[in-house]
């Protein structure tokens, strides 16, 4: 991957960007910290560098003749972003998916926070403007208005949820209320918001979709709080303070994810920032606040979900490559592990390709993903994550936590003894054996691997909001109109409850001519 980017001014606003033109984009004089310091330039800075080229490079894709079919799709004439497209079809899910599947085999890794995997939580707004109405007819044009213009613009596009909470037993209005985000004042030219956020890639980032966290909002009291808007991250008056980097903390030879792969997350502090009306997408309206954190993950959860699909493919490939070169590869029990990763994997793959087979309508006209087989997809994926990352360490061996640096292979004295203890035969070498245990150590054992694995678990919120997902969507009525049926019960008993959820998408499916 070309990690060479030189910034360059443009004016060009309606087409895809190019990789100089993201870059140029992020040096805007934003007030970034990070160990300590104040950050002089983003896009060159050592621990924001690696995941600003990768970001550049997905730019970079969608102009390339080999990568531009995939990453972008026509309209009248002119090329778009595919991840930023509205899903209108279930064809478009396949697209999205492939474009995703290029980024990751082109860079070779996964990164999450590149704007496919947030621009969908806009479409869960964009489905919801007929509450947006009851308020205020502007927030609807508003989000119809931004939706077009992050496909028209081709920003990188974030999403900000968490606060820093506070405590959470009292309510915001008795503690320090900038502990929730929340209008500080109105004016002629918009609202004035105080209080902070926490969000992955923001300090390199565009724009985010900032919204509140709370979903039980109890009284009217809280309605200053009850704010969702578009927020130009090149706003003066915010303040970006990151959390310490994982790239350069060791050598690239021994770490080789945690230098290239790290998304930097950030705590944003908006200390009186102002956002013009046009970029406010709901304010004071309780309804629509619970309306889009019960919607949130609608869309975005399959880019997510994919993700941790392509996790589980490198933790497959570490842990094979591992007892093949060793011949543990044909023991019983190795294939039973190894069975195990795989019975994950395709879990997961099984999940986001019937979630598109079955596609459904959304309430504003779009298509998602089967929502109950995203959702349980989702919990499938989450939840058995840690222990699938301990099967593949087990897999691996012990030697991914023991095996020396790689300066220590390049010794002339200590290398002479490595050399003889790390070579298994003519296929594998010292060198290729300490770069596979590198790899495996920093996919599943490093301070990066840890930290990944907290990621994964509350990313898209914690895991009995996942459930909470589920049980909102599941097709219940199925499984009590059957047992009525079966067990004779009465039509009052469930009220005539018709078939819902996923078998009345798989109904659909069959009785659809075109499906086949």
């Amino acid at each position: 991957m070309d990690n060479t980017h030189e910034a360059r001014d443009t004016t060009r606003k309606d087409m895809i960007r190019t990789g100089e033109e993201y870059i140029a984009s992020i040096r805007d004089g934003r007030e970034v910290y990070i160990d300590g310091e104040r950050v002089d330039d983003v896009p060159s800075h050592p621990m924001f560098k690696p995941l600003v080229d990768v970001r550049a490079r997905i730019y970079d894709m969608q102009h390339e003749t080999a990568t531009a079919p995939l990453m972008t799709f026509d309209d009248a004439g002119e090329r778009f972003a595919v991840g930023l497209k509205l899903p209108r079809t279930a064809r478009d899910w396949w697209d999205k998916r492939r474009a995703a599947d290029a980024v990751f085999e082109d860079i070779a890794g996964v990164v999450t926070r590149v704007g496919d995997e947030t621009i969908g939580e806009m479409w869960s707004l964009f489905d919801g403007q007929d509450v947006l109405n009851e308020v205020d007819a502007r927030f609807s044009e508003n989000i119809r208005r931004h939706v077009e213009r992050a496909v028209a613009a081709d920003p990188f596009h974030v999403s900000a949820n968490t606060d820093p909470k506070g405590d959470r037993s009292k309510r915001p209005q008795e503690q320090d209320p900038d502990m929730l985000l929340h209008v500080a004042k109105e004016t002629d030219a918009g609202i004035v918001v105080r209080g902070a956020k926490y969000e992955t890639a923001a300090a390199y980032a565009n724009q985010a979709f900032t919204k509140p966290t709370i979903a039980n909002w109890g009284d009217a009291e809280l309605s200053d709080y009850a704010v969702g808007f578009v927020c130009d991250l090149g706003s003066p008056n915010l303040k970006f303070i990151c959390r310490t980097g994982f790239a350069g903390r060791g050598r690239r030879e021994d770490y080789p994810l945690a230098n290239r792969f790290d998304e930097v997350d950030t705590l944003v502090v908006f200390d009186d920032v102002l956002v013009p009306w046009e970029n406010v997408l709901f304010y004071r309206h309780t309804r629509a606040a619970t309306y889009i954190r019960a919607t949130l993950h609608r869309y975005s959860a399959f880019a997510f979900v994919q993700r941790i699909l392509k996790t589980a493919d490198m933790m497959i490939g570490a842990a094979l490559f591992n007892v093949r070169q060793t011949g543990l590869d044909r023991q019983p029990a190795v294939q039973e592990k190894l069975a195990q990763l795989a019975v994950y994997r395709e879990g997961i793959n099984a999940h986001l390709t019937a979630s598109i087979t079955l596609a459904e309508p959304s309430p504003g006209g779009l298509v998602m993903p089967n929502q109950s087989l995203l959702y349980t997809g989702r919990v499938h994926a989450c939840a058995n994550l840690p222990a699938m990352v301990h099967v593949a360490r087990e897999l691996c061996g012990g030697q991914i936590c023991i095996t020396p640096d790689e300066a220590s292979f390049r010794h002339p004295e200590a290398g002479r003894w490595l050399e003889k203890f790390y070579t298994i035969n003519d296929e594998w070498v010292a060198d290729d054996r300490r770069k596979l245990l590198a790899f495996a150590r920093d996919l599943l054992n490093s301070d990066y691997a840890g930290h990944r694995l907290t990621f994964q678990l509350f990313a898209q919120s914690p895991p009995f909001a996942h459930l909470g997902a589920v049980y909102r969507n599941f097709g219940w009525d199925g499984p009590l109109d059957f047992v009525r049926k079966s067990a004779g019960l009465s039509d009052a008993v469930t009220g005539g409850l018709q078939l819902a959820g996923g078998d009345e998408a798989v109904r659909r499916y069959y009785a659809d001519d075109t499906a086949n």
